[in-house]
């Protein structure tokens, strides 16, 4: 018999631990090869992990709640493959290190895994095992200002810390008064609970962990971005009318279905080619560029919150390819299977806010991106019709294209234009495409 280390896999460039949210599988069962073992949660997705092998659970390393970095063992299984313990990664391990200044140790009590502290406040395995590198005390510990979910301490913030703290004379006599002063408010303040009355007939209902990701992000991009929203009207005529022509022979040559998003894509990605600059971020007083053009699209979930899978270099995809992109990405987020680098990376974004009869809006950008683009509901209205011989009146298919850009790096002639291109390219449609 041979035990095999299941690992926590590395779940895109920037996620380094992930919260065990359930076990699939207890002690002693059965598994397959490739049969999900536990759900996982990250700052980004859900998602699943699968066992690269078949066997026995043999041990959980770890509970659900815990967080756990990543290229760390969460479970051993029992295979009757060889005779040896391995280590099977579920995807590869990439380690990364950091330019920080490492200052001498001090002659402090270090943090342990093991701990209690007087706000009983939870510290990650990685955080700790930072803090025990660079000899920093449960008290000092305590004293960083975390900017994680519930004010929990990140790898970002104990690595600022410890930045900030080697220019800083350490003064290791406070240790042992600090714990000796924070004792009296802990007796006081451990039955204090935090409450909250409500007047009238209500329900108070708590915010899920996704839910509230969604609510920080956007009052995060509110509070960076200034907002700036411009609004065009666009004749989709001629594509309603291309695309109840071959969606028939679509859906036979290709097994797909071919809506509207697509189209509205592929549009999105030739206006950015002519305006490059919508295509960017800001880092400080930096424009950063970007040359890959990364279309987010945003999706509505069954449970009410939203995701926004991305579609990677999209510019370089025919109508076919993005008809198959986005089915596969808005099928597999319905359905919460996801991969974290596969919402990672967007560069603009499209909100199809027609799939709820909503006639236009004022989409809120997905940061660090610096503009979003919202398609209205295509109504049928009579508009005029300019000809060679005259006015006429005529029943058109119209849609409202909503575009909100961050006025700090976007004026209104370019936030303006690029919407305004947008809506050109969807004008004039080629009625009589090949697919």
């Amino acid at each position: 018999m041979a035990q095999f280390e299941l690992i926590m896999p590395k779940m895109g460039e920037s996620i380094t631990e992930a919260t065990i949210l359930k076990w699939l599988k207890k002690e002693g069962d059965s598994i397959k090869l490739d049969e999900a073992v536990l759900e996982i949660a990250t700052d980004k997705v859900d998602s699943e992990v699968p066992s690269p092998v078949a066997g026995v659970l043999q041990k959980l390393l770890y509970k659900e709640g815990d967080i756990v970095a990543v290229g760390k063992a969460v479970a051993i299984l029992e295979t009757a493959v060889g005779s040896a313990t391995t280590t099977v990664p579920v995807a590869p391990v990439v380690t990364r290190t950091e330019n920080v200044p490492v200052p001498p140790r001090a002659q402090v009590k270090t943090a342990v895994a093991s701990h209690q502290t007087n706000v009983d406040r939870f510290y990650s395995p990685l955080v700790l095992n930072i803090a025990r590198q660079e000899g920093i005390s449960m008290v000092e510990l305590e004293s960083i200002a975390g900017t994680g979910a519930d004010g929990r301490v990140t790898k970002k913030d104990i690595l600022a810390h410890v930045q900030n703290r080697s220019s800083q004379p350490k003064v290791e006599e406070v240790v042992v008064p600090e714990v000796k002063v924070a004792e009296a408010p802990k007796v006081e303040t451990t039955n204090v609970v935090a409450t909250k009355s409500y007047s009238g007939n209500v329900e108070v209902i708590e915010m899920d962990r996704m839910r509230r990701l969604i609510a920080d992000n956007m009052v995060k991009s509110k509070h960076t971005s200034a907002h700036v929203t411009s609004f065009v009207e666009a004749d989709v005529t001629n594509i309603v009318l291309w695309r109840n022509k071959i969606k028939k022979k679509f859906q036979d040559l290709y097994k797909e279905n071919i809506t509207f998003t697509p189209i509205f894509i592929e549009a999105v990605c030739r206006a950015l080619r002519d305006f490059p600059l919508v295509n960017s971020s800001i880092d400080g007083t930096n424009i950063i560029l970007k040359k890959d053009i990364n279309i987010g699209m945003a999706a509505a979930l069954p449970s009410g919150n939203l995701i926004v899978p991305v579609i990677k270099n999209a510019d370089m995809l025919n109508l076919v390819g993005l008809a198959k992109k986005v089915n596969e990405l808005a099928t597999r987020a319905r359905e919460n299977k996801l991969k974290p680098d596969e919402i990672e990376g967007g560069t603009y974004t499209v909100s199809n806010v027609g799939t709820f009869g909503n006639v236009m809006g004022t989409p809120v950008i997905l940061q660090p991106q610096v503009a979003i683009l919202a398609t209205g509901v295509i109504k049928k209205k009579p508009v005029v019709i300019e000809t060679p011989q005259g006015d006429t009146i005529g029943i058109r298919h119209m849609m409202f294209l909503s575009h909100s850009y961050d006025h700090r790096i976007v004026d209104g002639a370019l936030g303006g234009s690029f919407v305004r291109r947008v809506a050109d390219y969807l004008e004039n449609f080629d009625v009589n495409r090949d697919i």
